[in-house]
């Protein structure tokens, strides 16, 4: 056990190369050992309440456990294998049974509740007081209350949700590695670009195969649906995408079974917690009170965009008419003919702009904003990754101190999951006159560099990267020192991406595009004309874009505030009605958008998917601080990098992470309460008259 990576103190690094399956299952099991003796101690521990005889002893034994099992289920999502797959699902049990006993634990319940009604509770820090009080609420949540087969029920139901939802991210996983399609003529690739033909190629040779490989992984089947002038293929590539771990694609893969069990286990579970359903039991965290205020909320919204968004789409039908002959638009045609028409609109295409923002150039420029806004610097650490194209990084700030780790996993490949994410291995924690710092995963699926030259990133891969790091720095710029009150923990799940969606916004100004571009061939900058037509096709289809993510947002309320489960049928039909209320466009069909939802049924936005928008007017709003403060240069451009503005975001949003409410801490950075209006106007959405 002692040569067990995953068993270093919690103020060690982890050698992630020297982490073998068994070490996890080890690691596990000893951990889990440890945790149980920790609460069964404090449990039974009969001395007068305080934050030392109960707090420190639980999150002393629990911090390490769940460092560990973060780390493997982190490995488990960006070098998924067999073996480390087969151990993973084999400690899930555990590690789920684990939290419910917790949760269900009345006695160490009852030393929290003994601890706050004790007189200590006052002389407690605010950040300390909240913490108990978010404890009792989560015990509670997690079914402390409930007596007899209510409980055993509960604990049943956690064990199997759990598992559910690990089994549809595999198949989701598994659904796209598995898929591929090899073309041998070059002429059915006419359109798409060389960077994407490039890579292709390499994954036939790669794959002992001669020709192009196509598969469903973003950084192909994106500029495949954008660019291919082969209707056919784009058909063919759109139908495999679209039904994902559905019984239109491979049957073994089908996620239908996985959602009715999600809904009809979440329903029972928010039933046996005393909630009409599982949207109301989850917004007890949340900055939003009743499912009714969100979807009021959604629906608003919805009737200022949908306008725009049939401008939009009329538009784009007529364009694909008289100038591409597609007489009757379909869904497979839609990114190739909005790609055309902002090319024919704005002069310029996505490829084009792509070969200015390359990855070296990108990291450049984000490394710069976030020192000019923050006086922070990233630089290259000399720690073991998991892939030798992990490239970690300390935070160092003014003073020369470290404030913590970022590994950067960006590139897509076999065995690791799509999207982009951040999460959290360790948070921060002072440990005596020691500070414990906090480490972050930063991972998307950008396109890998071909030999020779620098990846290649969109600027909506620009977006994303930068998206991602407000929600690294949410956590490694955070002053707070119990891992209870850090973003991650207890930051409501609605405000959790205001940081996010406040960096997108740098990403658009001509300062900011300065410093992340540089030609991959001649290392020039993005000249200025480019740059005013991607600046003013910024809202390109927007409208549109809009509707969509507030069809998901209201289709992921609507199924959760049922009292009970439904069938996949009902499910369906849900949706249908809620496109019908929203959207503008309609896909086919055989369409199975649920079954590869994984934010919903495997990544924990289930009732919360709302929270984009939600945080998307708090983030504007906050971002329209910036503007305010913007001063302009000799050529006329606007600098929002405002480093006064940025301390202040920094001490009133990030550094705070979750030791007050979010709606205090956007109040003491803004001054006041939030307003759509600045959602609005960057969106392109005019308000309507008052």
């Amino acid at each position: 056990m002692t040569t067990n990576p995953l068993l270093v103190p919690i103020d060690s690094l982890i050698d992630y190369p020297a982490i073998q399956p068994e070490h996890i299952e080890q690691a596990v099991d000893h951990l889990l050992e440890l945790a149980r003796q920790a609460v069964d101690t404090v449990s039974n521990d009969d001395s007068e309440p305080s934050w030392d005889t109960i707090v420190e002893p639980i999150t002393d034994a629990t911090e390490t456990l769940y460092r560990a099992w973060s780390v493997a289920g982190h490995l488990n999502s960006v070098i998924n294998t067999p073996e480390l797959r087969t151990v993973y699902n084999q400690c899930l049990p555990r590690m789920s049974e684990f939290s419910t006993w917790v949760g269900l634990n009345r006695p160490l319940f009852q030393r929290y509740q003994a601890l706050a009604d004790s007189p200590a509770f006052a002389n407690l820090s605010p950040q300390r007081q909240r913490i108990i009080t978010l404890a009792l609420r989560d015990f509670r949540l997690s079914g402390v209350q409930l007596e007899g087969q209510a409980r055993d029920d509960y604990a049943r139901i956690s064990d199997e949700l759990a598992q559910t939802s690990q089994q549809f991210s595999e198949h989701v996983l598994d659904a796209i590695d598995q898929w591929h399609y090899l073309i041998t003529d070059q002429a059915e690739l006419a359109g798409v670009p060389d960077d994407v033909l490039a890579a292709a190629q390499r994954a036939a040779q790669d794959n002992e195969q001669t020709g192009w490989r196509l598969t469903l992984k973003m950084p192909c089947y994106l500029p495949v649906m954008q660019y291919a002038r082969n209707q056919t293929l784009r058909e063919l590539m759109y139908r495999a995408y679209t039904t994902i771990a559905s019984e239109q694609g491979d049957a073994q893969f089908d996620n239908s079974q996985a959602i009715e069990t999600l809904l009809d286990l979440r329903a029972q579970e928010a039933s046996l917690l005393g909630f009409a359903s599982y949207a109301h039991m989850r917004l007890e965290t949340r900055m939003a009170d009743t499912p009714e205020q969100v979807m009021s909320f959604l629906r608003d919204l919805a009737n200022k965009a949908r306008p725009y968004a049939r401008q939009d789409l009329d538009e784009l039908q007529a364009f694909a008419q008289k100038e591409l002959g597609l007489e009757t638009l379909q869904a497979w045609d839609v990114p190739f003919c909005a790609e055309r028409l902002r090319e024919q609109r704005y002069a310029y295409s996505e490829d084009e702009v792509k070969q200015y923002f390359t990855e070296p150039a990108v990291l450049s420029g984000l490394f710069k904003v976030i020192q000019r806004l923050f006086d922070v610097t990233l630089r290259a650490a000399d720690i073991p990754a998991w892939h030798p194209a992990v490239r970690p990084f300390e935070v160092i700030a003014s003073d020369g101190k470290v404030l913590g780790y970022l590994y950067m996993d960006l590139h897509a490949r076999q065995g690791k999951q799509g999207g982009a994410w951040v999460d959290s291995e360790r948070s921060r924690r002072r440990l005596g006159e020691e500070l414990c710092l906090p480490i972050a995963y930063l991972v998307c699926n950008f396109a890998e560099p071909q030999p020779g030259r620098p990846a290649l990133l969109t600027h909506d891969d620009v977006i994303t990267l930068f998206h991602e790091s407000g929600h690294a720095l949410h956590t490694l710029l955070s002053r707070v020192d119990d891992p209870a009150a850090s973003a991650f923990s207890a930051v409501e799940w609605d405000a959790i991406e205001l940081p996010s969606q406040f960096m997108e916004n740098f990403c658009w100004e001509w300062p900011v595009v300065q410093m992340l571009t540089a030609h991959v061939e001649t290392g020039e900058h993005l000249p200025r004309s480019l740059y005013n037509k991607l600046n003013l096709a910024r809202n390109f289809q927007s409208g549109m874009q809009m509707v969509r993510q507030l069809e998901f947002s209201l289709f992921d309320m609507l199924i959760h505030s049922r009292d009970s489960g439904m069938s996949i049928e009902a499910v369906m039909e849900i949706l249908s009605q809620v496109r019908q209320e929203v959207a503008v466009l309609f896909p086919p069909e055989w369409h199975r958008f649920p079954h590869q939802f994984s934010h919903l049924f495997a990544g924990g936005y289930g009732a919360g998917y709302y929270s984009y928008k939600w945080a998307e007017v708090l983030s504007a709003d906050a971002y329209s601080a910036f503007e305010e403060k913007a001063y302009t240069h000799s050529d006329g451009a606007r600098d929002t990098l405002d480093s006064n503005t940025g301390h202040r975001f920094w001490r009133e949003i990030l550094s705070v992470g979750g030791e007050r409410p979010a709606a205090d801490s956007f109040r003491a950075f803004r001054g006041r309460d939030p307003s759509i209006t600045a959602l609005l106007r960057h969106s392109g959405l005019t308000p309507e008259p008052a």
